[in-house]
């Protein structure tokens, strides 16, 4: 999205040529396989594991941490690993988002009328808002230690992000439709 939004306010006559069918489906397919790829490596290591005792997570999915809070065997070549394969999953996207973003207001400061800068940037907004939801709440979630009380935040941390923020996104897309901003006016007016 960061991608899309960067072209189509940087070369906005050159859009359809550039992301055209081809290359949405590539920058699809790529997402996929990559993240299947890393999915695949942590699960694979994660059943070399060995459990004991009870067998019951302590969260609302089965999550990383109370996970490995059930294994008996050593976990820490498991929390290397996730660390390492967390870099390409988590924080190159993020990288690559704040880098679309810097060109993206870069262009928008080069355009001289006023309400055209409002218009690009709120073309933004939106996957920017959604952006910053989904990776603050999942950072928080893993730079949480995890440990004793924490836990519990953990659980509610990871439902914000599981759940709240796929649950927000439809809504925050839809505020930029001109007949739901409408329909919520008159839902309102009504009370």
């Amino acid at each position: 999205m960061a991608y899309d939004r960067y072209l189509a306010i940087s070369n906005p006559l050159r859009y359809n040529s550039i992301m055209n069918y081809a290359v949405c489906i590539q920058l699809v397919t790529i997402s996929w396989l990559l993240g299947f790829l890393f999915s695949i490596i942590n699960t694979i290591a994660i059943f070399r594991l060995d459990f004991c005792g009870p067998n019951v997570i302590d969260h609302f999915f089965c999550d990383l941490t109370p996970l490995l809070k059930l294994a008996c065997s050593d976990i820490s070549l498991v929390l290397i690993q996730n660390l390492i394969t967390g870099v390409p999953v988590l924080i190159l996207p993020l990288i690559f988002i704040t880098v679309s973003y810097v060109y993206i207001v870069q262009a928008v400061l080069k355009i001289s009328s006023r309400s055209g800068r409002r218009k690009a940037f709120s073309t933004c907004s939106s996957h920017l808002t959604v952006v910053s939801i989904f990776y603050g709440t999942l950072n928080a979630s893993y730079m949480i230690p995890a440990n004793g009380d924490s836990l519990n935040v953990n659980k509610l941390v990871s439902l914000l992000y599981t759940v709240v923020t796929p649950m927000v996104n439809p809504v925050i897309y839809s505020l930029r439709n001109n007949d739901i901003k409408e329909a919520i006016k008159m839902c309102f007016s009504f009370f």
